[in-house]
């Protein structure tokens, strides 16, 4: 077997930076790569926000927590359809932060948004405070999904709404080839029922987990009942 040339394994090696590059921008866009990632982000995941916004109704009056707001389309959405609500984004990268920013700086400057660099284990935020809270292409990454759910729980009002969407799920009929990808992203892939499961565990109720089999969307659903969320989520 002849021996890889010196162009080879430079190309070999442009390749693996490159998928290691794409990587980081997935999880936490940065810099000025970042910036064209998020402006990507925007345009594509905006036919699944549309579907899984449908899965709820706002009042005009709500208030509304995106968590992993990346470059702001969704709450650009929120704000544009809660006429007289207030829409707060977090993401805990600040490019993300600075991208959403100026995607809705009309609502900002009219006191419309709030948008913070925070993570999602550790809201800003005090116990009930908002009506509904969408997550959209993140859930993937989050440190501790469980705690982070119930952290979730503990800024929604009593009754309050917890929207997750996803593009993809495990079982979809791309399956074999988003799996890869899912693992050089380090994200999680889990099933349908994986979802509705950690939803109850975080101690939701009322979850419905809806899934396009043609797509490979998903949506969940669930309500916060109220009471007591977790001793180490306390303000």
């Amino acid at each position: 077997m002849t021996a890889p040339t010196f162009g080879q394994i430079a190309r070999g090696v442009v390749a693996v930076a490159a998928v290691v590059a794409l990587v980081g921008q997935c999880r936490k866009p940065r810099w000025w790569p970042g910036r064209f990632f998020l402006w990507i982000m925007n345009r594509s995941h905006a036919p699944v926000t549309t579907w899984g916004l449908s899965h709820v109704s706002l009042g005009r009056h709500d208030t509304v927590l995106d968590v992993g707001c990346g470059g702001g389309k969704t709450i650009d959405t929120l704000a544009t359809r809660i006429s007289e609500g207030k829409v707060h984004g977090i993401d805990y990268s600040a490019a993300s932060v600075a991208a959403a920013r100026r995607t809705n700086r009309r609502w900002i400057q009219a006191g419309r948004v709030d948008i913070r660099q925070a993570s999602v284990s550790a809201l800003p935020f005090p116990d009930g405070t908002f009506d509904l809270v969408t997550a959209v292409e993140t859930h993937y990454y989050w440190p501790s999904p469980v705690a982070d759910l119930q952290e979730i729980r503990r800024v929604l009002k009593p009754g309050g709404r917890f929207v997750m969407i996803a593009e993809t799920h495990r079982g979809e009929r791309f399956d074999k080839v988003i799996t890869v990808a899912m693992k050089l992203l380090k994200a999680r892939y889990w099933t349908v029922q994986e979802h509705h499961d950690v939803l109850v565990a975080a101690g939701y109720a009322d979850v419905v987990i809806d899934a396009d089999p043609t797509k490979g969307w998903l949506c969940g659903i669930a309500r916060n009942p109220g009471g007591p969320v977790s001793d180490g989520h306390a303000n």
